[in-house]
């Protein structure tokens, strides 16, 4: 294992070289995720360089990193980088370019040992920012411009098949491209910073560098061979992986098509909801919506379930009509059973995550513990969270196992709104 690990380092370094790479982070925290902090800081200037050209440049480097990343860098840009171009990682410190291509070879299968050690390799892009340029006059009357980081956000996942349970592992982070105007395409990365979202980050959303061991220990974790699980209770919504953090994740989920009812007891709504459902393919999870407060007041208060019935395909904001769905509903026995299909759109929603049984306790431990995380990271939850727990179970009521259940909070300020 210790062999394989030192593989494995070597090939994060692939890894993290992949995604665009780490400037020299400093003792402190150094990024934060709002834009005026991220760029407010300029990373190269020059003198009589046309601003608009290398405005240009940066817009088609912008471009070019979007194709990287979706083809696993295949073919990869040389002439973006300067010869000498640094990288750094929480596991790894590499220079030059041609090192770089080196390790996303190996990540991507096209040499011996990246066959042997990895499959599935792939980065999701979410979102470029920054290369900001400007000018400023300088006492001497010529024109010194000025280019501010590009950053990427980005998950990234690998299947370890040198090991017999053949693990994935899951990244995700942001990569700070220091650039500086010049070479082939008029502009160049001189450095690259890689941050981890599940050790990089400090308190508010800020990024800064920690010991290696902590990323190798995270990195091991991600390694060991999963317990037995409860069987799901059916096929899983998609989603979008945003951010696999500390102890939570962030994800985009697309819009749906569910029916919903109210219920007394948890058994009876899944009664009532599976045979609703029988011949309309629903999905898992089976999500929760009750009172946060266990006031007996508020304890009154309607509790509702729903089981998502379709999404909205790629590229789509509009959840599916279901015609047969509806019609189901329109029935005077469902109308009495309190049963109708409603639709919810496109959000961003934070994960917490339990393995004991979705017991009032339980939930509402969860739900706090995630309120402060999300805090603690400089997520906003929106506001109408904060009188209703909302959980998801996706194992079937009585099964057997390790289980899986989640607390649910929308997210109302986050860096992944898509402009």
């Amino acid at each position: 294992l210790l062999l394989l690990c030192a593989a494995f380092s070597s090939a994060v370094t692939a890894f993290q070289t992949v995604l665009p790479q780490r400037i020299t982070p400093t003792n402190k925290p150094i990024l934060s995720w709002t834009e005026t902090q991220l760029f407010s800081t300029s990373s190269s200037s020059t003198v009589s360089t046309d601003a608009i050209q290398v405005q240009a440049s940066v817009k088609q480097l912008k471009r070019t990193l979007e194709r990287e990343y979706a083809s696993f860098f295949s073919p990869m840009e040389r002439d973006f980088y300067a010869e000498k171009v640094t990288f750094d990682d929480p596991m790894t410190n590499l220079e030059g370019v041609a090192a770089y291509e080196r390790n996303v070879d190996m990540l991507s299968g096209k040499n011996i040992i990246g066959k042997i050690l990895f499959r599935d390799a792939g980065i999701v892009l979410h979102k470029v920012e920054g290369g900001v340029v400007t000018q400023e006059e300088q006492d001497n009357g010529r024109t010194a411009v000025h280019i501010s980081d590009v950053i990427t956000r980005w998950t990234l996942r690998l299947t370890f098949q040198a090991l017999p349970w053949q693990p994935t592992a899951r990244f995700s982070g942001i990569s700070v491209y220091n650039l500086q105007p010049g070479g082939p395409k008029g502009v160049q990365v001189v450095k690259q910073t890689d941050y981890w979202d599940s050790i990089n980050i400090a308190k508010g959303g800020t990024y800064q560098k920690v010991p290696k061991g902590a990323a190798i220990a995270h990195f091991l974790e991600q390694m060991k061979p999963t317990q037995f699980e409860a069987p799901s209770a059916g096929n899983e919504l998609p989603y979008s992986l945003l951010r696999r953090g500390t102890d939570y994740e962030v994800r985009r989920y697309p819009a749906f098509t569910a029916v919903q009812t109210n219920y007394e007891r948890r058994d009876e709504g899944f009664s009532e909801l599976g045979t609703f459902s029988s011949g309309l393919n629903p999905l898992s999870p089976a999500l929760f919506t009750v009172a946060s407060s266990s006031s007996e007041q508020e304890q009154q208060q309607p509790k509702s379930m729903m089981w998502p019935l379709g999404f909205a395909p790629p590229g789509s904001s509009t959840p599916p009509e279901l015609p047969n769905a509806v019609e189901k509903a329109e029935k005077e026995i469902w109308k009495q059973k309190n049963c109708k299909i409603v639709k919810i759109p496109e959000r961003v929603v934070a994960i917490g995550s339990y393995t004991d049984a979705s017991v009032a306790p339980v939930v509402r431990k969860a739900d706090r513990f995630l309120r402060e995380a999300c805090e603690r990271d400089g997520l906003t939850v929106t506001t109408s969270t904060q009188d209703t727990l909302n959980f998801a179970q996706y194992d079937a009521i009585y099964s057997m196992g390790k289980r899986r259940g989640e607390v649910w909070i929308e997210l109302e300020k986050h860096p992944w709104t898509i402009e």
